[in-house]
Parts: structure tokens; sequence; C-alpha cells
């Protein structure tokens, strides 16, 4: 069993979920600040959708045009979203889970005469993150460090537009190589675990569940043969559950004997 550790294959699938996480974890919490927690899912099936655009038209091997109708689904989305953020604050949410199910049901269209269509919705809502190579994420790596660069620097004075441009070009580049439910998993789940926390320890907790999961995901789906996206998800969720519950002890403010 212990021969299906193959680190030279699963060496970049753990790579690809830390860069992931890297974006993920300090705009999770953002989105959880903001109240708009399935924006995430909204945006990851919007860039899902123009990848899915590309294929129809035949750009599927050429990786350019694929990226560009990916990231520009995605910035029209966002720029929609940040538009009715400002003029109806009250039914943002609602909002998005309208766009995400007209997303959804879009790529379904799209995909109904594809003999292949079923598999190619599976590696969209689970991702391919096994396929990662060093090569493939020489792009993303580049990407993530101009975008960390950017939040860390100025996430203070970033707007409304700002920081959906920023989630945009995140959610298109981490959903396609782990998928639309690992991309909201990476995103809520470790920012809901450790929302007793502020500031830095929050952000490190943030970071160690978030790869001790991927770790353990991915090791996990080679030892038993199991699909690596759903069983990171649920990894990540019960680590989530373990450590909220921790740091609900350890910071539950003492007992007042009301006998006193």
């Amino acid at each position: 069993m212990m021969e299906s550790l193959n680190w030279s294959i699963l060496g970049p699938a753990v790579f690809a979920g830390f860069l992931v996480l890297s974006t993920h974890v300090p705009l999770g919490q953002e989105v959880l600040k903001r109240g708009i927690i399935f924006i995430d899912l909204a945006i990851a099936q919007i860039a899902g959708l123009g990848v899915l655009t590309a294929g129809v038209f035949g750009w599927e091997d050429n990786s350019w045009a694929v990226q560009i109708s990916a990231v520009s689904a995605a910035l029209l989305a966002s720029a929609g979203l940040s538009w009715s953020e400002r003029r109806w604050p009250k039914l943002q949410e609602p909002l998005i889970g309208i766009l995400f199910v007209l997303a959804a049901t879009g790529s379904i269209l799209l995909l109904a005469g594809n003999p292949h269509g079923a598999e190619h919705m599976k590696d969209l809502l689970v991702g391919q993150i096994l396929w990662s190579t060093w090569e493939s994420l020489i792009h993303m790596t580049v990407l993530y460090a101009i975008l960390l660069t950017l939040w860390y620097k100025f996430h203070e004075h970033i707007g409304h537009k700002a920081f959906y441009v920023i989630f945009a070009f995140a959610v298109t580049a981490s959903v396609q190589f782990v998928g639309v439910y690992l991309v909201f998993a990476s995103l809520i789940i470790p920012a809901l675990a450790t929302r007793r926390l502020h500031g830095r320890p929050r952000l490190l907790a943030g970071y160690v569940l978030g790869a001790v999961a991927y770790v353990a995901g991915i090791s996990l789906s080679a030892l038993f043969d199991l699909p690596t996206g759903a069983v990171t998800v649920w990894t990540m969720a019960m680590l989530a559950v373990v450590v909220g519950f921790w740091l609900g002890r350890k910071t539950a403010p003492p007992q007042v004997d009301s006998s006193l």
C-alpha cells in the first residue's frame, strides 16, 4: 500500500494545494467578514463556465485562450457583483446564489451534447490536482506571488472593486487545479474553524489547518485510490471540527459562579 505514496507524483499536488491556500486563507477570512460566503462557489463556477466555453469553441488545446476565457468570465461576474454590492447590499447573498445556479446550469447546457460531458463536469467540480506537474505550477506561482503582494501590502485600503478583481484571478487559477468543491473548502473551512482567533494567529492557524488537510487528504486518496478532491474536503472538514472545538475550549470565557 505504501508504494502508492509516490512523492514524485504527489509532491506537485501537495504544492498546488499549498499555493491555493496561500491566497484562499486570507481571502476566505475577508469573505466571512463581508458575509458573502457563497461568492467563491459562484466565481469558481463562472470561471469553470469560461473554461467549458473555450472547449465549445475548440480552444481547449490553446492554454492562453482557455485562461483568457476563464478570467474574462470571472472578471465580468466580479464586476457585476461589485456593482450589486454597492447598489443592493442586502440582496448580495441571494444574487450570488442565483449567479451560481445560472453558471452551474449553464455548464450543464454547454456539455449536453458532449459524449464526455459527465467527465468534464466531474473535473470541474472535484478537480485534477493529482495531474499537477512542477511545470504546470510555474504560472500559478507567479500569479499568486503578485496577488499576495498586492493583498498584504494594500489590503487595508482595498475597496470593493479591487477585492473582487483579486478574488477573480485567485479563484480562476485555483479552480482549474483543485475544482469548485476544494476552492470553496479552502476559502471557508479554515476561516470558519479559526474564527475565534484574530490577526496573525488566525492566519497562521488557517494555513496550518489547510496544509495538514491537503497532505493528509492527498495521501489518503493515493493509499485507498479515492477521488483526491473529495477526500481532501472531508479531511479538512473533520480537522476543522477538532480545531474549532479545541479553540472553543481554549478561548471560552471563564464561568462565573452565580452563588457568589
